[in-house]
């Protein structure tokens, strides 16, 4: 098992993502906070469901399971057939960059193990083992530093409110804007809010179970009622992740994200964004160009509605797109990027 398992810390007790001999043990996030349930996937199509099918969910936690995905692939390609499953393993990447179109961490990691690929002689699977747990174990090194910067800029401040889920569930662990609330909790911040995140539901069941299970202590909120939790003061600080950042520093995030940074702007919030560089994706000038995924109108309407021949429909986008021009802050392992646009983020670019 990698050594991220070794890492867990004070206030930081939950893992999604497991490596046992068997493969790849994934916390099914769909039946949460009800039912804790792991499952074991051996192989990179079962992976990749797994990914489209949210068992999965949060960028960084998608480009560490199709890290793994490849190690499988791999694993099954070489038993096949020893000279021939460097070119038969491209169908399971391909499978694996699929699963989900917008959260750019997965073609960033597959993007990596095709690297790792390239050096391999003989068996493939220690070697791109050894690099997949790099992956994992570097993603939560990343998050405990952008946890502490992040938590750095919310000094004096009494509250602060998150969307989604971006902890431990949604990453390698401790998590990326959760584990600056992580931080905050520790140093003093005493109030923490979650909105519910419809249509999933991801800050009712997940973000507020894992705060939970760490002894933090939390206020949930219909969505609906965070601009008005703003104007009472309450909170000081949005922080949010992101499954992808163009270059100019616009940010797809979880639906909803949008609406939270305009009314942080109208009633004087601060507004910031937790990822790590990976996240980044320098080919992506702007927010303009980033895909937003659409699902299933059915996960939004009513069976009654649902049913065949309704003259109801309904618009299901999983992300949107917040302007660079509303977030105060990006906050990276690299650093801390403040009113963030396309010469601000430079600095990261030329980080690299």
């Amino acid at each position: 098992m990698s050594s991220s398992s070794a890492s867990i810390t004070f206030n930081d007790t939950v893992r999604a993502l497991q490596w046992s001999e068997r493969g790849l043990r994934l916390l099914d996030q769909r039946k949460l906070p009800s039912v804790v349930e792991y499952e074991t996937f051996d192989n990179a199509k079962g992976v990749a469901e797994a990914i489209s099918s949210m068992r999965v969910r949060g960028a960084p936690a998608i480009g560490i399971a199709a890290a793994y995905g490849a190690v499988l692939a791999a694993r099954q390609r070489y038993r096949e057939n020893p000279d021939t499953w460097k070119e038969a393993i491209e169908a399971d990447l391909a499978k694996l960059a699929s699963s989900r179109p917008t959260a750019v961490n997965l073609f960033w990691a597959l993007d990596r193990m095709r690297s790792e690929i390239e050096k391999v002689n003989g068996d493939p699977e220690p070697h791109l083992l050894k690099a997949a747990f790099s992956i994992h174990d570097e993603d939560i090194a990343a998050n405990r530093v952008m946890g502490d910067l992040g938590a750095s800029l919310l000094v004096g401040a009494s509250g602060v409110l998150t969307h989604c889920n971006t902890g431990s569930l949604a990453t390698g662990g401790y998590g990326t804007a959760l584990g600056v609330v992580r931080s905050a909790y520790r140093q003093g911040v005493v109030k923490i809010f979650a909105t519910e995140t419809r249509p999933w539901l991801q800050g009712a069941r997940l973000t507020v179970w894992e705060l939970a299970q760490d002894g933090i202590p939390a206020t949930l909120i219909a969505d609906s009622a965070a601009a008005y939790l703003m104007k009472t003061g309450a909170v000081q600080w949005i922080a949010v992740g992101a499954d992808r950042i163009a270059a100019n520093g616009d940010t797809a995030n979880k639906i909803g994200t949008y609406a939270l940074a305009v009314a942080a702007r109208h009633h004087g919030v601060k507004f910031m964004v937790v990822a790590p560089t990976s996240t980044i994706d320098w080919r992506t000038e702007t927010g303009e160009d980033i895909k937003v995924e659409e699902r299933d109108q059915n996960e939004l309407l009513n069976e009654y509605f649902a049913r065949s021949g309704s003259v109801i429909t309904a618009w299901n986008p999983v992300f949107d797109v917040t302007p660079a021009a509303l977030i105060d802050c990006i906050v990276t392992e690299r650093g801390i990027v403040r009113n963030p646009d396309r010469h601000a983020m430079k600095v990261l670019a030329d980080a690299r």
